[in-house]
């Protein structure tokens, strides 16, 4: 704990960049929420925030479990954190699925500190964001198996572009800048992994836009098959139990 304060002093400026976003989504989500409202009886706000609390713990462990790809450098690992996130989002809306995301990181920050100066962590909350916040949107408005189909190929393709761009113009530069490294060293060590990278555009080619395209793809069959089934054992049975309560 210690350390992660430490780190954290000497990066308060991209801390408050990274606080700033988080709000912009916060505020993005609410909006989305009031435009497109949700059908049928809503969970009480403690149910809201224990199912919350629960997917974002699962997020968060998922987490911590980091595969490396064979086509990119090791600072890009794969995680499949995004799956009880994008359930959460489906089911309780856009703001649960943003305030899942931030506490999954939040955890994970907890349990086992930076290893990226909270750059690759930030990363991972906005690029997860810019999957789960349009998917969430659009199946909120188009509650079917083809708009959950649509709204996670919506969600992989946004976060394909936006991961690709923020990498290129913010992260990659940001992480160069806190770590006091050249981006020639980060080009040589993903040259050895990835002998077409050569550049940053080669690097978002060929290391970034197929990274955000799997998890996306993996995230989203997984979600599509796990959905109904989280759905009848969390919020099916809750609801059951509420309305038996009123009886």
């Amino acid at each position: 704990m210690t350390e992660l304060l430490q780190t954290a002093q000497k990066n308060l400026t991209f801390l408050a960049v990274c606080l700033a976003i988080t709000a912009v989504l916060m505020l993005l989500a609410r909006l989305f929420e009031r435009i497109l409202p949700a059908e049928g009886r809503p969970l009480s706000p403690a149910r809201r925030v224990s199912f919350v609390a629960l997917f974002a713990a699962l997020a968060g462990v998922l987490m911590l479990l980091e595969l490396p790809l064979f086509f990119a450098p090791s600072f890009y690992k794969l995680d499949l954190s995004e799956l009880p996130v994008l359930i959460c989002a489906f089911y309780l809306g856009p703001t649960a699925g943003v305030v899942c995301e931030f506490l999954k990181v939040v955890l994970k920050l907890l349990l086992k500190g930076t290893t990226t100066a909270f750059v690759g962590d930030f990363a991972n909350f906005a690029v997860g964001c810019s999957f789960v916040l349009p998917a969430a949107v659009f199946y909120r408005k188009f509650k079917s198996k083809r708009g959950a189909l649509l709204s996670m190929a919506l969600g992989t393709l946004c976060m394909t572009v936006f991961g690709s761009l923020f990498n290129a113009l913010y992260l990659l530069p940001k992480f160069c800048e806190l770590y006091g490294m050249p981006m020639s060293a980060i080009l040589e060590l993903s040259a050895a992994v990835n002998p077409g990278i050569t550049s940053v555009s080669t690097l978002v080619l060929f290391a970034v836009v197929p990274f955000n395209l799997l998890k996306g793809v993996l995230v989203s069959a997984l979600t599509f098959v796990l959905y109904k089934r989280v759905e009848r054992l969390f919020f099916r049975a809750q609801r059951s139990s509420e309305a038996a309560r009123q009886l």
